[in-house]
């Protein structure tokens, strides 16, 4: 499926999120806080747009996405990319920094599953950023957008996308994805620590971080 969105990707969510897309990564990048140095995975990367703004701190950071189509759909943009799958990474034991989700999470098959492969790859310390789409937390506009502005997702879809079909499955995502609390708890049940959350666009999204816990001797 999101090898058939890849074309034309970044340009269908900026007309969808009506630009908001530039502000929600500029708080991720913000939050993440990558340092020259440091490694960074950007997992579900897509078409990475995010990795090259996280490598602009000096950070070396990793493009991973189980889409090839995606990736391929950011083939011009200079930072690295694999080919990976969230529940199954490619790497060993510690060797990052910090891990990033972006828009991305709620497509995996097992999201807890997923959360506890990431920290498997994160040192002790390490941190995790996700943003995603959450629950308003005004309760009209929650009422609006729950009923009424996600059935125009997949409507708009058919001006600007190249397989709007992909574009139900996305909508329903969305409605049915856990609100901030709920996910808080899951990242928490994963192994994570700290975790807290921030409400971006009045909930529409929001950023959850978390860090790997340290262990002590003794």
């Amino acid at each position: 499926m999101f090898d058939g969105v890849a074309k034309g990707y970044d340009r269908t969510n900026s007309v969808m999120t009506l630009g908001f897309d530039r502000r929600w990564r500029e708080w991720s990048r913000r939050v993440l806080d990558a340092r020259p140095g440091e490694r960074v995975l950007d997992l579900a990367a897509g078409t990475a747009v995010s990795t090259v703004e996280y490598a602009a701190s000096g950070a070396w950071c990793v493009a991973a996405d189980f889409s090839l189509g995606m990736l391929l759909g950011g083939a011009h943009r200079a930072v690295p990319k694999v080919a990976a799958d969230a529940l199954h990474l490619p790497f060993a034991d510690g060797v990052f920094d910090a891990v990033t989700v972006s828009f991305g999470i709620r497509n995996f098959s097992d999201t807890e599953a997923a959360l506890r492969e990431m920290a498997r790859v994160v040192r002790p310390g390490g941190r995790l950023v996700i943003c995603e789409v959450s629950t308003p937390t005004f309760r009209p506009f929650r009422y609006v957008y729950m009923r009424h502005l996600l059935r125009l997702v997949p409507f708009t879809a058919r001006f600007v996308c190249s397989n709007p079909d992909a574009y139900d499955y996305l909508a329903e995502s969305m409605r049915t994805w856990p609100d901030q609390r709920s996910l808080a708890e899951i990242i928490s049940r994963a192994g994570w620590d700290d975790v807290a959350w921030m409400n971006l666009t009045g909930g529409v999204v929001a950023l959850h971080r978390a860090t790997k816990p340290v262990q002590r001797e003794g």
